[in-house]
């Protein structure tokens, strides 16, 4: 009975027959008459077969019950319901039950039919738009492939003109090599000129004299010599052509010392000595220091022995000094700089307001020091020359000199210490330096310890030559006496120390009581 009556639900046969009147309903206006009585008898032989089907279903279930199951049923329904020809009779059930259950059904598949007929509009709706997405792409791409053509043109034109200026860079740089060829082949000229020139009037002041010679000597009467004519200024020498260039070129360099090579000095330091910046920022400005002083020491031997040469040979319109600095300007190469940066970390190791650990030394900064040494020894070379400031800590700050550095107290009135010299020329400020201010700043700093192991290479027991020929505190009682062959031709040293009126301001004895 179960297996019959799931094979009848698989079937669908109500469901059939209830989409063949809803078609029928729809197509009713359409069709013919005949049509119309032929959907009729179809769905009555349908309806046929699907009683036919229940009666048989019905047999079996009340053959299960035996002979007497389901008499009571039969009675009081199905007979009555035959006998008044398929009315309804019953008082528990209605004449409508049937066709509630029918029309149930059909509400059902009318929803059914609605949802899929929503969901086959949605579909459509879901196929137009991905089209028009694939257009809307295709056009995308279009314009894509049409934008890397142009750029692919825009970077060919740019391509040429970037050889063109590239040519062009190559072909100017060739210019202006050759332009400074030919400026330093006409600055040779230049001096050879001038040269040539004081030649020519010193021969003609001899040719004068030797002509009056001759006519006094001719006539037989002492005459007077013609007068001589007088002196014209000679030509400037190299030195004073180029101090203009190389002050302005030194200053830069000094600004460039502190914004540069200052910088990469401290992350060199910071490395060994993390925890203190204080004494990171001292060792710098002491090696400063140090370096310039050793620029001086060796500027003024130098200078010393250029004197004592060209004393003895040195003629011309152009006075000794003069000589001596033009002479040193154009021999630059003759500074000993490695000699002025060991003097300078020797002068450094006995410092005592610096430390650095044990197991490194001031060697680091050498390529530092040696730059500070060569810009002081070119400042040494100007005409007047430039120094840098001298500085003691707790000194009063002076704002004409320094400027206070970002972590300073601006209400002290006291420096602490000093991160970057002031540059000088006599008693006026050409490039300002650096300073820390901080209330309660001490004059005198304890002497820190240096736990450093002593090595015959950094500490020496002897001084050393540069330093025993030119020490520090130099006092007047120390200098040279005038030697004899000098004595005629050029101002002995001894008679400077105090004295600016001398032509060379910043001689041996002078620059070393400024210092």
């Amino acid at each position: 009975m179960a297996e019959s009556l799931r094979r009848m639900v698989n079937n669908g046969n109500f469901t059939s027959l209830q989409d063949k009147l809803e078609k029928w309903l729809d197509d009713y206006h359409i069709n013919t008459n005949d049509q119309n009585v032929a959907r009729a008898c179809e769905l009555v032989e349908l309806n046929a077969r699907v009683q036919g089907q229940l009666f048989t279903l019905l047999n079996l279930v009340a053959s299960e019950g035996g002979l007497y199951g389901g008499v009571n049923t039969l009675k009081n329904r199905l007979l009555p319901w035959l006998s008044s020809g398929f009315a309804a009779s019953a008082a528990s059930v209605s004449a409508d039950t049937s066709l509630a259950v029918l029309a149930e059904a059909a509400d059902k598949d009318r929803q059914i039919t609605e949802i899929q007929s929503h969901y086959e509009q949605q579909l459509d709706n879901m196929e137009k738009d991905l089209q028009d997405t694939k257009d809307d792409a295709a056009a995308l791409k279009a314009e894509l492939d049409e934008t890397r053509d142009e750029l692919d043109d825009t970077r060919r034109k740019s391509t040429g003109t970037m050889m063109a200026t590239e040519d062009e860079i190559i072909r100017l740089k060739e210019e202006l090599r050759l332009t400074r060829d030919e400026s330093s082949s006409l600055r040779t000229r230049v001096d050879l000129i001038g040269d040539y020139e004081r030649q020519v009037r010193v021969l003609r002041d001899e040719i004068a004299i030797l002509r009056g010679e001759r006519a006094a000597l001719e006539n037989g009467l002492p005459e007077p010599l013609p007068p001589l004519p007088p002196p014209r200024p000679g030509s400037p020498t190299h030195a004073k052509l180029t101090d203009s260039v190389r002050r302005s070129r030194l200053i830069g360099r000094y600004n460039d010392l502190f914004s540069i090579d200052r910088v990469e000095a401290l992350t060199t330091l910071r490395r060994y000595i993390p925890d203190d910046e204080e004494m990171v920022q001292r060792i710098v400005f002491v090696g400063v220091q140090e370096a310039f002083h050793a620029a001086k020491m060796a500027f003024r031997a130098m200078r010393l022995r250029v004197r004592k040469n060209l004393a003895i040979t040195h003629v011309g319109p152009e006075t000794l000094e003069e000589a001596v600095l033009d002479y040193i300007v154009r021999n630059t190469d003759l500074f000993d700089v490695n000699g002025a940066v060991q003097d300078t970390i020797r002068a450094m190791n006995v410092n005592p307001k610096i430390s650095f650990p044990a197991e490194i030394d001031f060697n680091l900064l050498h390529p530092f020091i040696r730059e500070v040494c060569r810009c002081g020894w070119g400042m040494c070379a100007l005409e007047p020359p430039l120094d840098i400031s001298p500085a003691t800590d707790a000194e009063l700050y002076n704002e004409l000199k320094y400027r206070r550095s970002y972590d300073s107290e601006f209400t002290a009135p006291l420096v602490a210490y000093h991160v970057w010299p002031a540059l000088m020329e006599y008693d006026r400020v050409v490039v300002k330096g650096e300073a820390v201010t901080k209330r309660g700043a001490s004059l005198f700093s304890p002497r820190r310890s240096r736990s450093r192991s002593p090595s015959p290479r950094l500490r020496s027991p002897s001084p050393s030559p540069r330093r025993a020929t030119s020490p520090r505190p130099m006092s007047p009682s120390r200098s040279r006496s005038p030697s004899p062959t000098r004595s005629g031709s050029a101002m002995s040293v001894s008679s400077r120390p105090s004295s600016r009126s001398s032509p060379r301001p910043y001689s041996a004895a002078s620059s070393y009581v400024s210092y």
